[in-house]
């Protein structure tokens, strides 16, 4: 394989998937209205309801949100892999000299464009709402590795679902059933300690509370513990591995 090449292609192929964004309203609502809509209604429907301590509740939220609204953002890339297989656009790319592989990478980087906007936009609504962060520069640049690389690990991991999946109906469901629960089953929108035992030992213990705690104690000083590490390692541990399944999966796909 000449990188170069491969390199070419995967620009090609990312630019292609860009443009979708700009030209499908669906995907320019998810990014502007989606996560402001959340925001708001965690902020001024439950905001007065929940006892998280010494903290405001929307400084409390502000994370959550943003890993919930990550986490839905990268999920598209299921959805665009099964469009591209049902309409014939793989197979007209094996039959081109390019990286067969460039087309999961474009759709990757989409996400990770599509999300920074997303989070862009959120953490300003959120600023005009009352969330006061207390991070330096360099935790901000931690809250940002962290959103990038949770962003490439939910992606991988719904390229993989897009290649499994065969309709775009259970590419809308798919997702959904994993994100939804884990976003609950955690410290988005509420502490833990509350919670019933068993759902409180998977919440503690589970990555998308991690890299939210990781974010919370960045963004607004509360105890971080040893999530700062997990949330990293747990990230590039899912990349490490959703990468190449992703790959061997998209090389193995017939249609049906």
């Amino acid at each position: 394989m000449n990188i170069t090449l491969a390199l070419h292609d995967c620009g090609i192929l990312t630019k292609r998937s860009l443009k979708h964004i700009i030209k499908n309203m669906d995907q320019l609502m998810g990014i502007l209205i989606m996560p402001t809509v959340f925001l708001l209604l965690f902020r001024y429907v439950f905001g007065g309801a929940i006892d998280t301590g010494g903290t405001t509740y929307i400084n409390f939220l502000i994370a959550g949100i943003l890993v919930q609204t990550l986490a839905f953002g990268a999920s598209t890339a299921t959805f665009n892999i099964v469009l591209d297989l049902q309409r014939g656009f793989v197979d007209r790319l094996r039959s081109l000299p390019i990286w067969s592989p460039s087309l999961l990478v474009g759709h990757v980087v989409a996400d990770l464009v599509r999300n920074t906007l997303s989070g862009i936009i959120m953490i300003l609504v959120g600023l005009l709402i009352g969330f006061r962060p207390t991070a330096s520069i360099h935790e901000w640049f931690l809250v940002l590795g962290l959103a990038l690389l949770f962003t490439l690990a939910i992606s991988w991991l719904s390229v993989i679902l897009g290649l499994l999946v065969r309709t775009l109906e259970a590419a809308q469901w798919a997702n959904f059933l994993i994100v939804f629960p884990l976003t609950f089953a955690s410290s988005a929108f509420v502490p833990t300690d509350n919670m019933h035992p068993v759902i409180r030992v998977f919440a503690e213990n589970q990555p998308f509370t991690h890299v939210i705690t990781a974010m919370r104690a960045w963004l607004v000083g509360t105890p971080i513990g040893n999530s700062g590490w997990l949330a990293f390692v747990w990230c590039a541990g899912i990349i490490i591995v959703s990468i190449p399944v992703a790959t061997w999966l998209f090389k193995r796909y017939t249609p049906k």
